[in-house]
């Protein structure tokens, strides 16, 4: 199983960060509407369970976007949080924002790869993501980065889309993802390719057990999951020994 686990690779980073400059200037809209609102709730959720566990002074949110997860991050009160992604026009999205709301003194955003995060070992307290790390091109290469740029007795935590696994809300979220979802995504975004990348991303991503299971073979313990409005989504967290 775990042999399996270990090659498991998503799109190209070249697809990804051209996906993501094109739905960049609709990206927030994006996110509300196909969640119904529900993903700030989610992500408010998943600050919560960082800040039961760990003192955030230094936090990085890899795959940013435009910030939502790093602006929610402020109620930890931390000296610093960094955000990184591969696509400029994401992040030129989130500076927008991060200035608009008046957080340039504790949010940078730069661009940066999750599978070569440069910054030193043991430099963060925790390192989060939202929605990102399906993304990654090599998933076990950027949870090993993750947990090389933590300190020990710091967290990870990985809040993703999940599936559900009781009758009947796994069929109608397969019928959502699969069908609903990508037609919303072409007519807002105007791009025909990126949300027919979504659902194939969350059905293809190691979730749930798998993803648990992936967090212990890369060197985390403790490791936990926290399941979301009946599975839909779920926090993943673990700790540096």
């Amino acid at each position: 199983m775990m042999d399996d686990l270990i090659q498991v690779r998503g799109a190209s980073r070249e697809k990804v960060e051209a996906m993501f400059d094109s739905i960049s200037h609709r990206y927030d809209l994006l996110n509300r509407l196909l969640s119904l609102g529900t993903d700030r709730r989610w992500r408010r959720r998943a600050i919560n369970v960082i800040g039961k566990h760990v003192r955030a002074s230094k936090i990085l949110d890899v795959a940013t976007g435009t910030g939502d997860l790093a602006i929610e991050a402020l109620r930890l009160n931390p000296d610093q949080i960094t955000g990184i992604d591969i696509s400029e026009k994401m992040l030129a999205a989130g500076k927008e924002k991060i200035d608009r709301q008046g957080y340039t003194e504790k949010i940078s955003l730069v661009k940066g790869d999750s599978e070569k995060i440069l910054f030193p070992d043991h430099y963060f307290d925790v390192v989060m993501s939202a929605f990102g790390v399906r993304n990654f091109e090599n998933t076990v290469t950027g949870l090993r980065e993750m947990l090389r740029v933590i300190r020990p007795g710091g967290m990870i935590m990985v809040l993703e889309f999940s599936r559900p696994s009781w009758f009947p809300l796994r069929q109608l979220y397969g019928f959502y993802f699969t069908r609903i979802l990508p037609w919303i995504g072409r007519k807002v975004s105007g791009d025909p390719d990126a949300y027919s990348y979504l659902p194939d991303s969350v059905m293809a991503f190691p979730d749930n057990e798998d993803f648990l299971a992936l967090l212990r073979n890369v060197g985390f313990t403790g490791e936990r999951q926290l399941k979301l409005s009946g599975g839909i989504a779920s926090i993943y967290y673990g700790f540096k020994p």
